[in-house]
């Protein structure tokens, strides 16, 4: 009896067998995202919310479904960070929460006065860099997740904005500019990068010179965003008349325009493995605000939503 074939068949079949383990095994690993957004639901009212909708563009959902302004403006592994003016006067002051994807969970952070602004993290989620509204103070706070401040940062600029730990929470990365705000001649806004302890701040961005179709409130430079595989930095500008996306690497050597899209594109957020760039995207006369998602490997760009809102904006991807 000639066994070789039954050997071989049952040898097929098991690295059939394995090779299926492993296929549904990788599957299994394949990180799951929403993506939060934030949605004016009501205009007359003023009503933001805090929506989710699977990276397809389905399931989409108020988690928050609260009166007032809700903000998210940062997200880690599956706890959405979001700003409100429940528990303050209306847009004068606002208070930090969290919540989880679904809009489950939701507790107050910290009773800090936060200005509108942007936010980050170190140490695994474990601490979070605000922005104080001006009355407050004119640094950076660290702050724990029950909201004690843990340290300061000062910059040394009139105006510090949207701060983005980078170098394992070394350094930050923020918007700083030369006057208090942009009702001041000469905010002239740019990126910088400053050591934890305040010293070495150095700029990275240069908007061109000459180019005056941002105007007096348009972003020279925006919020910025790190690549978690690449590194580089990300950022909208409005540079010949349209907003874009722009990228400089840490050290400021290195500036490019970093997609090519026809809309104008402008708060945006890196899945965490660096595959996908969720893009907000709106026409010139800013009638209608999408959310895209571009796979940053092929470029290829979907819209996610539809035109039940008119503002869909600042999307972050969240866990589940």
């Amino acid at each position: 009896m000639n066994i070789k074939p039954f050997f071989f068949l049952i040898l097929a079949t098991g690295l059939v067998a394995c090779g299926s383990r492993l296929k549904d095994s990788g599957a299994a690993r394949q990180p799951q995202y929403r993506i939060a957004y934030n949605v004016l639901a009501d205009p007359e009212a003023d009503d933001y919310e805090i929506f989710t909708m699977n990276p397809d563009g389905s399931g989409k959902k108020n988690i928050s479904n609260r009166q007032g302004l809700e903000w998210t403006y940062y997200a880690y592994r599956d706890k959405i960070l979001f700003i409100s003016d429940r528990d303050t006067c209306r847009r004068c002051c606002y208070i930090l929460y969290e919540m989880d994807s679904n809009g489950g969970n939701g507790r107050k952070v910290s009773d800090i006065c936060l200005a509108d602004s942007w936010m980050s993290s170190r140490k695994n989620g474990a601490e979070l860099i605000v922005t104080p509204h001006p009355s407050v103070d004119s640094a950076f706070y660290i702050i724990n997740l029950q909201g004690k401040v843990l340290d300061k940062l000062y910059t040394g600029l009139p105006f510090s904005g949207d701060p983005l730990f980078v170098n394992g929470g070394k350094q930050v990365v923020f918007r700083g500019g030369l006057t208090k705000s942009k009702l001041i001649d000469g905010f002239n806004e740019e990126l910088y990068l400053i050591n934890m302890d305040g010293t070495g701040r150095r700029q990275l961005t240069h908007y061109p010179k000459g180019d005056t179709t941002a105007g007096k409130f348009g972003y020279h430079a925006g919020t910025p965003v790190e690549h978690p595989a690449e590194h580089f930095i990300s950022y909208q500008s409005k540079q010949n008349g349209k907003y874009s996306l722009y990228a400089v690497t840490l050290d400021g050597q290195k500036h490019w325009k970093l997609t090519d899209n026809s809309q104008n594109e402008g708060w945006h957020a890196w899945s965490p493995d660096g595959r996908w760039l969720a893009i907000e995207l709106f026409d010139d006369e800013q009638t209608q605000f999408h959310i895209g998602l571009m796979d940053w490997r092929t470029k290829e760009m979907k819209i996610l939503t539809d035109t039940a809102y008119q503002y869909q904006q600042a999307p972050v991807f969240v866990g589940y």
